[in-house]
């Protein structure tokens, strides 16, 4: 079920990709950082799914405050003149591979398991 609704969300998102105007340079580092935030929160739900912890009230706060937070470091940073969204980039790109690296070993271990019972038949 879930991986339907990634992959309808893939499809839907390069359509209306294909479809949106350009964003301005000056709009583009928000906009990049509070994708990848939002991005961070997608993995951490995932994960959560599967360690059966999942919360819908834990996931939308912390999509909304992680994009927020994000595009806030993003304006202080361009305000101070400093790149502190580089920070912001590098934490959620690290949790979002920690997550990737939850959702592989989990799928990983059932596919074994699928495969050591198809064997044993």
């Amino acid at each position: 079920m879930i991986f339907v609704a990634i992959i309808l969300g893939c499809v839907l998102g390069a359509l209306i990709g294909m479809n949106a105007p350009m964003i301005s340079y000056t709009y583009s580092s928000y906009l990049a950082i509070a994708v990848i935030a939002a991005l961070d929160s997608v993995f951490g739900g995932i994960a959560s799914v599967i360690n059966k912890k999942f919360d819908m009230k834990i996931f939308i706060s912390g999509f909304f405050g992680n994009a927020i937070l994000a595009i806030l470091l993003t304006v202080l940073g361009q305000k101070l003149n400093v790149d502190i969204y580089l920070a912001a980039i590098v934490v959620f790109v690290w949790r979002m591979f920690s997550n990737l690296g939850i959702i592989r070993r989990y799928y990983v271990e059932k596919w074994t398991e699928k495969i050591k019972s198809i064997t044993k038949k």
